[in-house]
């Protein structure tokens, strides 16, 4: 009976310490929204978007920058300003995540990740 009772107290812990990740910590599969961006407030967030591949990406040499379309779960397309150097998996996934701060007619990503 003692040893059972060894087993039982881990086990339960490692239980809820496993619902604390999955409900709080794991990514979401859901697309994030825009409206929740203030573009007064410089923050950092991060948004889930789907990305709008009939428009294309834009390189600007000059400015340093890729220029392509998303639109978040409600279905509003924002123009995002991104590194010129995008990631691998920018060609192949339809949806990524973006961290960046949202200007009056555009989204400043500093990062993108899949």
């Amino acid at each position: 009976m003692d040893k059972f009772k060894k087993l039982i107290f881990p086990a339960l812990v490692l239980l809820v310490i496993g619902v604390i990740y999955s409900v709080y910590f794991a990514p979401g599969g859901e697309l994030g929204d825009f409206s929740l961006f203030d573009p007064n407030n410089n923050a950092t967030k991060q948004i889930r978007v789907k990305i709008v591949r009939d428009k294309g990406v834009e390189k600007d040499p000059v400015n340093g920058v890729s220029i392509f379309h998303v639109v978040d779960k409600k279905g509003t397309e924002v123009t995002v300003e991104g590194p010129i150097n995008l990631p691998p998996y920018f060609e192949t996934n339809d949806v990524i995540t973006i961290t960046g701060h949202m200007h009056s007619g555009y989204f400043h990503a500093t990062e993108i990740r899949d």
